[in-house]
């Protein structure tokens, strides 16, 4: 049977006078619509075209909740922002990385068939094309794109010429501008600096931008370059603790380089993210399991972010030549399962692991346990069974479990990183189980910068739960709630009671103007507020 337009629109209609609470309900709905009326099933694509067309011509009201239960993939935004990976163009690497997979045509450590890497090559690697690209596709399945995280990928971005790392953001900037106003950007306005000043009230703000590079390319000039970029997180390919492990697989530097790039990162207030590797030559799953536990208990480390990435054996790395000389040996499945179950349970509150295994299709890992592509649901399933849990960000934010009765917590967790105190504030319910919203302050006297002297760091604050547009209000998400300004206030009565004249945060272009309210204005990159 086929489903005419009156009614999807019809069905539609019903859903905006009755509106389901859930999947379920949906189901159920479209199961007893569709046999009363002799027709199919609907599909959600199909409810969200329809809605919108309604709503946007008068016929029916906006409805939020509906919106809701008919988004596809709602994860995409349940973090309070959605990604749009962007991929560079294939460049020379400066790594010669054993573990690194080389492909012609795709950017170093990529393959052709990687989902991201299949949209930028559809694109031909332009920036604009691959984000105006994904911001439609996540809108026609019903995500909010005002508040947008640009991830850029690909290559050792700091390796980039400086002029293409330039044109690639400007293109971002633009491609987001557009989205929102078609008609208002003219080509002669496309300057940098013009481009950032109106996302800071686009409708589609870029509030984060993290790129991927390589320890040994961070130094102070290259901070002052990402600062100006609007670069506001860095992911850093640790892979190992250990040097022996390092040298081994040519990562090209030792740990004491990471360790001084990650101080100076932090002191310039950027998150940062570790890519993590295990099952590299020369360690092992005990030394594997150490090296997880060290990172959070060496003060040098204690990342925000980490990415655990198993060594997925393909035949485009170099280490394959060891597996096919019986030199390596891929984990199984059960004995990675068991690594990365027993290393979640050593993990802080403060540390959010964005994820367990690269995202490298099946059918090019010859062996191991990184074959299974949903590896990290069935860990979650498994540690649950067995009693254990994980305590980091990602498994705890708030997401679809908000909840108005929750008796909130202000928590306050203090640690020392890379040389200064750093100050975990988060707001989350009694028995820490649920996370709404976090802060990461940092008290250091080693200031990268001297416009930094004497300045406290907000080097993080964020707001889970589903995304909504800037300035709505929906009782049914933990964002526009007043918990970051909650927050915002604590962080700035520890940096005044601890003698700092100045609080600085390292915010996103797009998020700028939500801090002004506050009374912060932009010095040098980063929105600065006096304190005494």
């Amino acid at each position: 049977m086929n489903n005419n337009i009156s009614q999807i629109n019809n069905f539609v209609t019903d859903l905006v006078n009755d509106t389901p609470k859930n999947d379920k309900e949906l189901s159920k709905s479209n199961r007893r619509f569709s046999k009363y009326n002799h027709c199919s099933l609907f599909k959600k694509d199909e409810l969200i075209s329809a809605y919108k067309n309604l709503s946007d011509n008068g016929l029916i009201e906006k409805n939020k909740q509906l919106e809701k239960v008919l988004r596809l993939k709602q994860i995409r935004s349940l973090s309070g922002i959605v990604v749009v990976s962007v991929l560079t163009k294939p460049y020379d690497c400066p790594g010669k990385c054993i573990y690194c997979p080389q492909e012609k045509n795709v950017p170093k450590s990529y393959l052709s068939d990687e989902p991201a890497v299949m949209r930028a090559i559809t694109c031909n690697y332009d920036p604009f094309k691959q984000v105006s690209l994904r911001l439609k596709a996540l809108k026609n399945i019903g995500h909010d794109t005002s508040k947008i995280n640009i991830r850029i990928i690909g290559g050792t971005w700091s390796f980039y010429p400086k002029q293409y790392q330039t044109w690639f953001i400007k293109e971002c900037f633009r491609a987001c501008n557009k989205f929102s106003e078609p008609n208002k950007i003219k080509p002669a306005e496309n300057t940098f600096t013009f481009l950032q000043q109106v996302n800071e009230s686009s409708n589609h703000r870029i509030v984060e931008i993290s790129t991927e590079t390589r320890q040994d390319y961070i130094n102070k000039k290259e901070l002052l370059r990402l600062r100006k970029l609007g670069v506001t997180k860095v992911e850093l390919g640790i892979q190992s603790i250990y040097d022996d492990v390092l040298k081994f697989n040519k990562r090209g530097h030792g740990t004491e380089i990471a360790i001084n790039a990650i101080r100076q990162l932090k002191n310039a207030g950027f998150k940062v993210s570790y890519q993590i590797m295990l099952n590299l030559p020369g360690s092992n799953i005990h030394r594997d399991l150490s090296m997880i536990k060290e990172i959070f208990r060496d003060e040098n480390y204690k990342p925000d972010y980490l990415k655990i990435y198993p060594l997925a054996l393909v035949k485009e790395a170099p280490v394959y030549k060891l597996y096919k000389q019986g030199r390596f040996r891929p984990y199984s499945e059960d004995e990675l399962k068991t690594l990365i179950k027993e290393a979640k349970t050593h993990v802080p509150y403060y540390c959010r692991i964005e994820r367990v295994i690269r995202d490298i299709p099946s059918q090019y890992i010859v062996e191991g346990g990184s074959k299974i592509s949903n590896l990290r649901q069935i860990i979650t399933k498994e540690l649950k069974e067995e009693g254990r849990s994980c305590r980091c960000i990602r498994c705890r934010e708030i997401g679809v479990n908000f909840n108005i009765s929750d008796k909130l917590v202000l928590f306050n967790e203090k640690y020392i990183s890379s040389g200064s105190e750093e100050y975990f504030l988060s707001i989350e319910s009694s028995d820490r189980k649920y996370l709404y919203s976090l802060l990461r302050l940092r008290l250091s006297n080693n200031a990268i910068f001297k416009f930094l002297k004497k300045t406290a760091l907000v080097r993080e604050i964020h707001t889970y739960g589903d995304q909504l547009a800037v300035s709505s209000i929906n009782q049914s998400s933990a964002q526009h709630k007043g918990l970051g300004k909650k927050l915002l206030n604590e962080a700035e009565k520890i940096a005044e009671s601890q003698g700092y004249e100045k609080i600085a945060i390292i915010a996103g272009v797009g998020a700028r103007n939500y801090f002004r309210k506050y009374g912060y204005e932009l010095i040098d990159t980063y929105m600065v507020k006096k304190l005494q």
